[in-house]
Protein backbone atom coordinates (compact mmCIF):
# COMPACT_ATOMS: atom_id res chain seq x y z
CA UNK A 1 0.00 0.00 0.00
CA UNK A 2 2.65 2.65 1.08
CA UNK A 3 5.12 2.89 -1.99
CA UNK A 4 8.99 3.73 -1.47
CA UNK A 5 9.45 7.19 -2.96
CA UNK A 6 13.53 7.44 -1.65
CA UNK A 7 15.17 6.18 1.34
CA UNK A 8 12.96 6.93 4.15
CA UNK A 9 10.22 8.69 2.35
CA UNK A 10 6.73 6.67 1.80
CA UNK A 11 3.39 7.53 0.46
CA UNK A 12 0.42 6.42 0.04
CA UNK A 13 -2.08 7.79 -3.11
CA UNK A 14 -6.01 7.70 -2.19
CA UNK A 15 -8.80 8.18 -4.11
CA UNK A 16 -10.26 12.05 -3.17
CA UNK A 17 -12.88 13.91 -4.91
CA UNK A 18 -14.03 17.52 -4.23
CA UNK A 19 -17.27 17.94 -5.74
CA UNK A 20 -17.24 17.14 -9.03
CA UNK A 21 -13.57 16.78 -9.06
CA UNK A 22 -11.74 13.89 -9.02
CA UNK A 23 -8.22 14.96 -7.27
CA UNK A 24 -6.47 11.90 -5.54
CA UNK A 25 -5.09 12.45 -2.26
CA UNK A 26 -1.95 11.63 -0.78
CA UNK A 27 -0.11 10.91 2.70
CA UNK A 28 3.63 10.84 3.22
CA UNK A 29 5.42 9.26 5.62
CA UNK A 30 8.98 9.70 6.74
CA UNK A 31 10.72 7.58 8.82
CA UNK A 32 12.91 9.84 11.25
CA UNK A 33 16.09 8.36 12.38
CA UNK A 34 15.40 6.96 15.70
CA UNK A 35 12.32 4.95 13.92
CA UNK A 36 9.67 7.31 14.80
CA UNK A 37 7.14 8.42 11.77
CA UNK A 38 6.36 11.98 10.46
CA UNK A 39 2.85 11.54 8.38
CA UNK A 40 2.58 14.64 6.55
CA UNK A 41 -1.19 15.43 5.17
CA UNK A 42 -2.76 12.10 6.60
CA UNK A 43 -5.51 10.63 4.46
CA UNK A 44 -8.59 8.61 5.54
CA UNK A 45 -7.89 6.27 8.44
CA UNK A 46 -8.43 2.81 7.58
CA UNK A 47 -7.23 -0.35 8.81
CA UNK A 48 -5.57 -0.84 5.43
CA UNK A 49 -3.65 2.94 6.03
CA UNK A 50 -2.59 1.96 9.69
CA UNK A 51 -1.53 -1.53 8.83
CA UNK A 52 0.81 -0.01 6.13
CA UNK A 53 2.05 2.52 8.46
CA UNK A 54 2.18 0.71 11.71
CA UNK A 55 5.05 -1.77 9.68
CA UNK A 56 6.76 1.19 9.06
CA UNK A 57 6.83 1.94 12.95
CA UNK A 58 5.42 3.95 15.55
CA UNK A 59 3.69 7.24 14.69
CA UNK A 60 5.82 10.49 16.22
CA UNK A 61 3.93 13.68 14.29
CA UNK A 62 0.51 14.05 12.67
CA UNK A 63 1.35 16.94 10.23
CA UNK A 64 -1.25 19.05 8.79
CA UNK A 65 0.95 20.99 6.40
CA UNK A 66 -1.91 23.84 5.56
CA UNK A 67 -5.38 24.86 6.12
CA UNK A 68 -7.13 22.76 4.02
CA UNK A 69 -5.61 18.98 4.94
CA UNK A 70 -6.43 18.93 7.88
CA UNK A 71 -9.78 16.69 7.58
CA UNK A 72 -8.50 13.73 8.28
CA UNK A 73 -5.98 14.12 11.30
CA UNK A 74 -8.49 14.33 14.05
CA UNK A 75 -8.99 9.96 13.23
CA UNK A 76 -5.33 9.87 13.43
CA UNK A 77 -4.70 11.68 16.51
CA UNK A 78 -7.34 9.55 18.66
CA UNK A 79 -5.83 6.08 16.99
CA UNK A 80 -2.67 7.46 18.17
CA UNK A 81 -3.12 9.64 21.04
CA UNK A 82 0.82 9.14 22.00
CA UNK A 83 1.77 10.97 18.75
CA UNK A 84 2.25 14.84 18.68
CA UNK A 85 -0.13 17.24 16.04
CA UNK A 86 1.52 19.26 14.37
CA UNK A 87 -0.88 22.29 12.37
CA UNK A 88 -0.24 25.75 10.94
CA UNK A 89 -0.78 28.45 14.32
CA UNK A 90 -4.11 29.98 11.95
CA UNK A 91 -5.70 25.97 11.66
CA UNK A 92 -7.03 26.93 15.75
CA UNK A 93 -9.36 29.18 14.59
CA UNK A 94 -10.75 26.86 11.82
CA UNK A 95 -10.60 23.91 13.95
CA UNK A 96 -11.11 24.36 17.60
CA UNK A 97 -12.35 21.26 17.56
CA UNK A 98 -8.90 19.62 16.75
CA UNK A 99 -5.99 18.96 19.46
CA UNK A 100 -2.85 21.02 18.34
CA UNK A 101 0.02 20.13 19.75
CA UNK A 102 2.85 21.67 18.15
CA UNK A 103 2.10 25.12 15.72
CA UNK A 104 4.27 25.26 12.77
CA UNK A 105 6.90 27.93 12.58
CA UNK A 106 10.02 29.22 10.76
CA UNK A 107 12.32 26.52 12.39
CA UNK A 108 11.35 22.85 12.11
CA UNK A 109 10.97 21.74 15.35
CA UNK A 110 13.61 19.62 17.08
CA UNK A 111 11.80 16.81 16.72
CA UNK A 112 12.37 16.62 12.73
CA UNK A 113 14.77 19.08 12.53
CA UNK A 114 17.98 17.02 11.72
CA UNK A 115 16.44 15.85 8.26
CA UNK A 116 13.61 18.20 7.52
CA UNK A 117 13.39 21.90 6.74
CA UNK A 118 10.38 24.00 6.24
CA UNK A 119 9.33 27.24 4.91
CA UNK A 120 6.03 28.86 5.09
CA UNK A 121 4.62 30.25 2.35
CA UNK A 122 3.86 33.78 3.07
CA UNK A 123 1.31 36.25 0.79
CA UNK A 124 -1.32 33.30 0.67
CA UNK A 125 -3.10 33.41 4.34
CA UNK A 126 -6.02 31.61 3.05
CA UNK A 127 -3.94 28.99 2.20
CA UNK A 128 -1.05 29.40 4.86
CA UNK A 129 0.85 26.11 3.67
CA UNK A 130 4.39 24.76 4.51
CA UNK A 131 6.78 23.00 2.42
CA UNK A 132 8.84 20.63 3.85
CA UNK A 133 12.07 19.33 2.53
CA UNK A 134 13.74 16.09 3.93
CA UNK A 135 17.54 16.30 3.03
CA UNK A 136 18.93 13.20 2.89
CA UNK A 137 16.97 12.04 -0.34
CA UNK A 138 16.04 16.13 -1.36
CA UNK A 139 12.78 15.27 -1.63
CA UNK A 140 10.09 18.53 -1.34
CA UNK A 141 6.24 17.76 -0.01
CA UNK A 142 4.12 19.95 -1.45
CA UNK A 143 0.27 20.17 -0.56
CA UNK A 144 -2.10 22.29 -2.58
CA UNK A 145 0.53 25.06 -4.27
CA UNK A 146 0.94 22.83 -7.63
CA UNK A 147 -0.70 19.87 -8.50
CA UNK A 148 0.73 17.45 -11.29
CA UNK A 149 -1.70 15.14 -12.84
CA UNK A 150 -0.51 12.83 -16.00
CA UNK A 151 -3.24 10.81 -16.04
CA UNK A 152 -7.21 10.99 -14.59
CA UNK A 153 -10.43 9.12 -15.79
CA UNK A 154 -12.85 12.25 -14.97
CA UNK A 155 -13.04 14.48 -17.99
CA UNK A 156 -14.34 17.60 -15.89
CA UNK A 157 -10.92 17.49 -13.59
CA UNK A 158 -8.83 17.23 -16.84
CA UNK A 159 -10.26 20.12 -18.53
CA UNK A 160 -9.99 22.04 -15.87
CA UNK A 161 -6.60 21.63 -15.61
CA UNK A 162 -6.04 22.04 -19.50
CA UNK A 163 -7.67 25.62 -18.47
CA UNK A 164 -5.36 26.10 -15.74
CA UNK A 165 -2.40 25.35 -17.92
CA UNK A 166 -1.46 22.69 -15.13
CA UNK A 167 -2.30 19.67 -17.17
CA UNK A 168 0.80 16.63 -17.28
CA UNK A 169 3.08 19.17 -15.62
CA UNK A 170 3.79 20.06 -11.85
CA UNK A 171 1.59 23.46 -11.41
CA UNK A 172 -0.58 26.08 -9.80
CA UNK A 173 -4.47 25.60 -10.82
CA UNK A 174 -6.86 28.94 -11.16
CA UNK A 175 -7.61 28.14 -7.80
CA UNK A 176 -4.13 28.27 -5.93
CA UNK A 177 -3.64 31.39 -7.68
CA UNK A 178 -6.75 33.27 -7.00
CA UNK A 179 -5.50 33.10 -2.87
CA UNK A 180 -2.35 35.40 -3.42
CA UNK A 181 -2.83 38.11 -1.84
CA UNK A 182 0.95 39.49 -1.70
CA UNK A 183 2.91 38.16 -4.67
CA UNK A 184 6.01 39.62 -3.06
CA UNK A 185 5.97 37.70 -0.14
CA UNK A 186 4.64 34.34 -1.93
CA UNK A 187 8.08 34.92 -4.30
CA UNK A 188 9.99 35.57 -1.68
CA UNK A 189 9.41 31.97 0.17
CA UNK A 190 9.38 30.17 -2.57
CA UNK A 191 12.93 31.10 -3.16
CA UNK A 192 14.18 29.80 -0.53
CA UNK A 193 12.44 26.50 -1.29
CA UNK A 194 13.94 26.78 -4.69
CA UNK A 195 17.72 26.73 -2.57
CA UNK A 196 17.33 23.11 -1.94
CA UNK A 197 18.76 20.73 -3.60
CA UNK A 198 15.53 18.86 -5.22
CA UNK A 199 15.57 15.73 -6.46
CA UNK A 200 11.81 14.75 -6.25
CA UNK A 201 8.92 16.48 -5.83
CA UNK A 202 5.75 14.77 -3.92
CA UNK A 203 2.52 16.16 -3.97
CA UNK A 204 -0.61 15.63 -2.65
CA UNK A 205 -2.99 15.76 -6.06
CA UNK A 206 -1.37 14.00 -8.95
CA UNK A 207 1.75 11.99 -9.65
CA UNK A 208 5.13 12.03 -7.98
CA UNK A 209 7.99 14.29 -10.01
CA UNK A 210 11.10 12.04 -10.19
CA UNK A 211 12.42 13.79 -13.46
CA UNK A 212 13.41 16.87 -13.74
CA UNK A 213 12.19 17.68 -10.52
CA UNK A 214 14.25 21.18 -9.83
CA UNK A 215 12.98 22.53 -12.88
CA UNK A 216 9.26 21.45 -12.77
CA UNK A 217 9.50 23.08 -9.46
CA UNK A 218 11.17 26.15 -10.36
CA UNK A 219 8.96 26.50 -13.67
CA UNK A 220 5.49 25.61 -11.23
CA UNK A 221 6.55 28.45 -9.18
CA UNK A 222 7.07 30.67 -12.10
CA UNK A 223 3.54 30.42 -12.97
CA UNK A 224 2.53 30.91 -9.36
CA UNK A 225 4.22 33.77 -8.53
CA UNK A 226 6.05 35.40 -11.63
Amino acid sequence: MLRAVAGEVHSLAVPFRMGAFDLGGRMTVIRLPGGGLWVHSPVACTPEARAAVDALGPVRFLVAPNLMHHLRVGDWAAAYPEARVVAPASLRAKRKDLRIDLELGDAADAGWAGVIDQVQVKGMPKLDEFVFFHRPTGTVLLTDLAFNFHQTGSWLTRTYLKLCGAWQRLAPTFITKAVVKDRAAVKASLERVLAWDVKQVVVCHGDVQEQGAREALREAFHRLAG
